[in-house]
């Protein structure tokens, strides 16, 4: 069986997020959705997605295989994955008439939006659906315990220092190379993760769920509620509550950042700090791609949803339910806008767009930073984003 994640057309809610990325690799708990689905199914899949991210994400076709296509949105469950394992060559999974999967058989699918001619068998899972922004942040918890139960299942945790004070040892998990000293843990909230080569640094008060992964940091004295997922290769600080960070992202420094979700290669400056509350305390708010407009997100706590490569200079503060592109910079006193466009440069003095060249040069020595290298497929991604996102600039 040949597995294919693809992308439907509820992907323009989840931007910013997926102008970098196809849905599947965005992360929820400690895993992103396509790590989740390729452990369980004990494979390599690959991506259905548009046509500018495809030089990065292909599409992987086996003409004398049977092809599985799942919805990149959903993630993997054990009634789900029996429920798909059991299709047949022309049926197709379907839950409040979304597919989950399509079964095609030898046939290739070109729109996996219209798809017809294939019987539908309507799914009895309650799997874990991603639809919104928010939902990466509010549905982490679920999560991180469904991740934590995926990952650690029949092995043993390394042993934790006497340095650190901890609760629920049971629901801690750490990994090979980590370390933790001085530390306070406490897990009877939830699963504490804590992945290979992964450091929490002295005086760090952790209450879980929590996933720290591969070498990622939490800087002296950090403050970290759950449910919070840090992912790969990113240094934290400061007061964290309930937020999702991909990776390769820093927030090093004092300040809050609550009920959000960061990108990749985003830099919270010392000090920002984002509202997750409405003074009057009303439902949030919050810009939308697909009706071009602020939507309702029925959510009463609901902060700072960032794409990839933006960043913030020191003491920025965020407005409840904001929302900022791709490779963004904003800095100045005051509260800028709830929602700032990809390549905007500024804040509350007023924006100008970011030349897409320096873009493109911070981009490349932020990977050199870390030992990556900005390649050409890298650059026409946001080449691309800069074009598309033309007219929220204007």
């Amino acid at each position: 069986m040949n597995y294919i994640l693809f992308d439907d057309n509820n992907r323009i809610n989840l931007l910013p997020l997926t102008f970098t990325r196809p849905v599947a690799d965005l992360r929820i708990g400690i895993l992103t959705i396509r790590e989740k689905w390729e452990k369980v199914l004990n494979t390599i899949t690959s991506s259905k997605t548009e046509e500018y991210l495809a030089n990065k994400f292909p599409l992987k076709w086996v003409n004398d295989a049977e092809n599985m296509w799942i919805n990149g949105s959903f993630c993997p469950n054990e009634v789900l994955e029996k429920e798909i394992k059991a299709l047949k060559s022309g049926q197709a999974l379907v839950s409040s008439n979304v597919t989950i999967a399509i079964n095609s058989g030898t046939n290739k699918i070109n729109d996996v939006n219209a798809v017809s001619g294939y019987s539908f068998v309507e799914s009895q899972a309650s799997a874990l659906h991603i639809e919104n922004p928010w939902d990466i942040f509010s549905k982490n918890e679920t999560a991180i315990i469904s991740d934590f139960t995926l990952i650690t299942n029949g092995r043993k945790s390394q042993p934790i220092s006497a340095t650190n004070q901890v609760i629920g040892k049971e629901n801690i998990f750490v990994e090979e190379g980590a370390k933790i000293e001085c530390a306070i843990l406490n897990a009877s909230t939830g699963p504490i993760y804590i992945g290979k080569d992964a450091e929490v640094m002295e005086g760090s008060i952790v209450r879980g769920p929590l996933a720290l992964c591969e070498h990622s940091a939490l800087k002296l004295g950090a403050k970290i509620y759950g449910a919070t997922t840090i992912g790969p290769h990113s240094k934290v600080g400061g007061e964290v509550n309930n937020s999702v960070i991909f990776g390769y992202s820093n927030k090093g420094h004092d300040g809050f950042l609550g009920n959000s979700v960061l990108g990749e290669w985003c830099n919270i400056g010392a000090d920002s700090n984002n509202s997750n509350l409405k003074n009057n305390y009303s439902q949030v708010k919050l810009w939308n791609y697909k009706d071009e407009r602020f939507v309702n997100t029925g959510l009463t706590f609901c902060g700072l949803i960032m794409g990839d490569h933006s960043k913030c200079g020191i003491n920025t503060m965020f407005n409840t339910g904001t929302v900022v592109g791709v490779n963004a910079n904003i800095f100045g006193s005051g509260y800028p806008p709830n929602f700032i466009p990809s390549f905007f440069w500024g804040g509350t003095a007023g924006f100008t767009t970011y030349k897409l060249n320096d873009a493109l040069e911070v981009a490349n020595r932020v990977f050199e930073r870390r030992g990556l290298v900005f390649n050409e497929t890298e650059k026409e991604i946001l080449k691309h984003v800069f074009e598309i996102t033309e007219k929220y600039r204007k």
